[in-house]
C-alpha cells in the first residue's frame, strides 16, 4: 500500500510512547530504526511479531538498531501488552493515525476474505541519517527480525 521507497527520507513524527514520553524520529538520528506498524496489541499475529523482535532484541541492538512499534491502540493497551510479553522496546501512540497516514500504511485491505479498512502490517528500516533503507510489506511475523537483518 505504501509508496515510500528505499532512498527516501523517512517521514518525521511527534508522538508519545506508552508511558507518555515525547518521541520523534529526529531523536534517533545516529541510530538505525526498525519502525514496525501492526494492527492491534495482543492479537495472535501481532504478538508473534512483537515476541520475535523481543527474542532477537539483543542481536538487533548489537547491530545498532532501535525498535519502535506503532498501532492505534491506547496507552493502557500498550502497557498491558508490554507487561504481558516483557517487550523491551517502546510502543508508540497513534490513535489519530497521523503516523500511519504519513507512512501510508492505513487503508483498504482484505481480512479473512472480507474488505475492511485498517493498518497494513509493514516494517520500515531507517538508517542513521533518517533515510529509508528497506520497506517490508510482506511481513513474516515469526521471522520479522530475519527480514530486517537479511
Amino acid at each position: 500500500m505504501t509508496t515510500l521507497q528505499p532512498g527516501q527520507p523517512a517521514p518525521d513524527f511527534n508522538t508519545t510512547d506508552e508511558n507518555g514520553k515525547a518521541t520523534n524520529l529526529q531523536q534517533y538520528r545516529g541510530k538505525k530504526v526498525v519502525l514496525y506498524f501492526y494492527p492491534a496489541d495482543d492479537t495472535p499475529t501481532c504478538t508473534k511479531e512483537a515476541c520475535n523482535f523481543r527474542d532477537n532484541y539483543a542481536a538487533l541492538t548489537e547491530k545498532g538498531y532501535v525498535v519502535l512499534g506503532v498501532s492505534a491502540d491506547t496507552d493502557k493497551k500498550h502497557q498491558k501488552f508490554i507487561a504481558k510479553y516483557s517487550l523491551p522496546f517502546p510502543l508508540l501512540m497513534d490513535e489519530d493515525r497521523t503516523i500511519q497516514n504519513a507512512y501510508q500504511v492505513y487503508g483498504p485491505k482484505k481480512f479473512m476474505g472480507k474488505d475492511t479498512v485498517g493498518i497494513h502490517r509493514t516494517t520500515f528500516v531507517i538508517n542513521e541519517k533518517g533515510i529509508i533503507e528497506k520497506v517490508i510489506d510482506k511481513v513474516d511475523s515469526a521471522n520479522a527480525t530475519a527480514q530486517v537483518l537479511g
